[in-house]
Parts: structure tokens; sequence; C-alpha cells
């Protein structure tokens, strides 16, 4: 929304009720309520008052030692940052330069359905203690329970069921789902609650990081149900009040990442897009869902998105020749800028607690790195900016 217009309802709603105004402001507050009149039926998902925010993914931040996770939390700190997304899939070496202290899968040599002895808490442990760290920092987490990514690499799921039947039959979704309340009924073992009663400390789960992504779209068009289905699941256990979101992973792009089964699943609070592709970020590539997402009652995400360290295209990003520092950070400020611009909060990926190594798919920036001080910037500018969505009562 123009922030003019913005300002204009904001004026007409801040003042008293007609029945208590003095005489002499009648024609001025009947001229201001006729103007808002006029523009609520356009505008009747106007947030007021609501600002976006920023935060950071680090997919194995359980690995991280102590050192690091103060470096990287105080970090999102100075940078206004409010919220990390973590992962649960196990790591055993170094990541993105990070000297992690290795954890295994939850689910590490075969598929549990259920069976507490047969899960491997120590992820859900070494999380324990990064949340009471983040806490401290004024940062929540969102735990993303699983990834296609661990599917894809022959997880216990995928070892079984492939990327397909995993999708498709109820036996991996029954016991895909026995995983999802085990997470959801973790004890924390500092604080003695379960996670799903923590709304201090966790922003939102999600069932799977980007569901189906190496399925193609028309996949994921026909299994729209799938995400639903672990939705209910997880609304299930944390009830209707619990005070933490439920939200969808999302997918490759804009027009992958909402799905018109998603946006009427009741279980859902939360699209989540996931977008690299230049033209998605773009205001006016972002706003026409972020009306889709207002007009299904449903809030919207920027979940990932980042600025590719080479010269390629902004989505294909393994290799290529370094940009430079100047050309970098006019490309964090012009998405960056077009997200916010579309009044949504976002989380970059990723910001690392040590300098980026520049290897593989190359989008990280370290606390301390050439563009850490331009991301750091926009973070904060995210904190003072309209939002389309009010998140306020899950943040810190």
């Amino acid at each position: 929304m123009h922030i003019r217009l913005r300002n204009v309802l904001e004026r007409c709603i801040e003042r008293p009720r007609l029945a208590h105004l003095p005489s002499t402001s009648t024609k001025t507050d009947m001229r201001a309520l006729a103007i808002l009149g006029l523009l609520l039926p356009l505008q009747h998902h106007l947030v007021v008052g609501a600002n976006t925010f920023a935060g950071s993914s680090l997919y194995y931040a359980a690995g991280l030692r102590s050192d690091e996770r103060t470096t990287l939390l105080s970090g999102m700190q100075s940078a206004g940052m409010k919220v990390l997304r973590v992962w649960l899939d196990g790591q055993s070496y170094t990541q993105k330069g990070t000297d992690i202290d290795p954890f295994p899968d939850l689910e590490p040599t075969t598929i549990c359905n259920g069976v507490a002895s047969c899960y491997n808490d120590t992820v859900l442990e070494r999380l324990d203690d990064l949340m009471i760290d983040a806490h401290s920092y004024g940062i929540k987490l969102i735990i993303t329970m699983h990834s296609f990514n661990a599917l894809a690499a022959g997880d216990v799921y995928g070892k079984e069921y492939g990327t397909g039947y995993f999708y498709e039959q109820a036996y991996p979704q029954q016991a895909f789902d026995a995983r999802l309340v085990h997470i959801l009924n973790h004890v924390h073992t500092t604080l003695g609650k379960p996670w799903k009663e923590l709304n201090q400390y966790i922003f939102g789960f999600e069932a799977e990081n980007e569901a189906m992504i190496g399925k193609g779209q028309e996949y994921i068009q026909q299994h729209q149900q799938w995400q639903c289905d672990r939705a209910n699941t997880i609304h299930g256990q944390l009830g209707d009040n619990s005070g933490i979101l439920v939200m969808t992973g999302g997918e490759s792009w804009l027009s992958e990442s909402v799905q018109p089964d998603w946006l009427s699943c009741d279980a859902l609070d939360v699209i989540s897009i996931h977008a690299y592709g230049a033209g998605d970020l773009e205001t006016s590539a972002i706003q026409p869902y972020v009306e889709q997402a207002q007009a299904a009652g449903k809030k919207l995400i920027m979940e990932e998105w980042g600025a590719c360290y080479y010269d390629t295209e902004n989505n294909d990003c393994p290799s290529g020749t370094p940009l430079s520092v100047s050309a970098r950070n006019a490309n964090l400020k012009s998405f960056a800028n077009a997200i916010t611009g579309a009044e949504l909060a976002w989380l970059y990926w990723e910001v690392l607690p040590n300098a980026d190594p520049h290897n593989g798919y190359d989008y990280e920036i370290g606390i301390g790195d050439p563009s850490w001080s331009t991301l750091q910037g926009l973070a904060q500018e995210a904190l003072q900016a309209p939002g389309a969505f009010d998140f306020s009562a899950y943040l810190l």
C-alpha cells in the first residue's frame, strides 16, 4: 500500500467516534469518514501500523559451537534481524567454512514411525541450546522439520520411498507425521516444556523445506494436499492459540510457492516464498501474491532470497566471475528494496558466522564480509518499513 494512502487511513481511524466530536470538527471528520468509507472496501485487509522485519536461514545452525553462535546471533541482532530459520538434517563436516560440531539425522538409520527410542534427539537437544541463546538476542527460530534436500540425497525416507512415493503413499505420510509429532512434543532439556508450547522461542514450524521441489511445478500442483495434511498434523499438536505459526517451507519461485489450495487450507498460517530469479525480485511481481494472501486471510513471507556472488544469472549461481563489491551491493539493495516495497518481511539466504569461502551456490554473506554492512543496513531498514501482514505478536 502506498504510504500516502496508509497515512490518510491512519488519521481517519485514530479519530474519536463521531458522537464525541465537538461541533466545529464535524464537517472535517465527516469528510474524513467519507474518504474512509470509499477506501476501506478496497483495502479491507489493511494492517495499520504493522512493519516488516528481516532474518536469516542457516541450515546447519544445530552444529554451531558456542563462539560461532555468539558471532552469528550478535551479528543478526546488530542488523535488527528477528528470526533464524534452522533445519534438522544431520551434518558431519565443515559447512560453508564453518567448523561445526557434527550431529546425526533425527532418524539416522531407519524410519521410526513414532517409536520414541528409535529417534536420535541430538539435533533437537542442540537446538534447545540455540533457541535459549537466540532468545537472549531477541531472535526466534523457524524450525524446518525435514528437507527435500535430505530426501533427494537418500535419507531413510529417500532410500525407502524415493522422491515420489514419499508424497504419494499412505505409509510414508503416516510415518512422517509421527516424526512431526515427535519433534513438536520434544521436551526442552532446560525449560522442561515441549517445543509446541515454546512460543517465546519458536516463531513457526514447517514440515519440509521446498517439498516436492525436484518434481516440478505440475507435480506440486497435483499434490497440494500433502502440504495441507502435514499442516493439519502440526496444527493438531499446537492447538488453536499456540502463538506459533504453521508455515509451508517455500518452493522454487513465486508462482510455485503460492498454490491455491494452500491459500484455502485452514491449518496453514503462512505461505513462504522462495525466489532467486531477478524477475521475481521486483515489487510489481510480488504484489499480486501479497493481494492473494490478503484476500485468503493468510500471511506471506519472503523466506528465502539472495544476491549471487558471481556475474551469472541470479538464480543460476554455482560458479562464475565474482562481481565487484559495489555491483553485488547494488543487487542486494535492489532486491531487498523490492521485497520491502511489496511490504513483505524477508529472510536472507544465508548469514554466516565466518567469512564466506565462496564455494558452491553462493548467496551467503559472512558477518564482516565486504557486503555485510549493506545487508545489515537493509535489515535495519526493514524494521521501519510498513508491512502488509502483522507479525508483531510472534516476534520478541
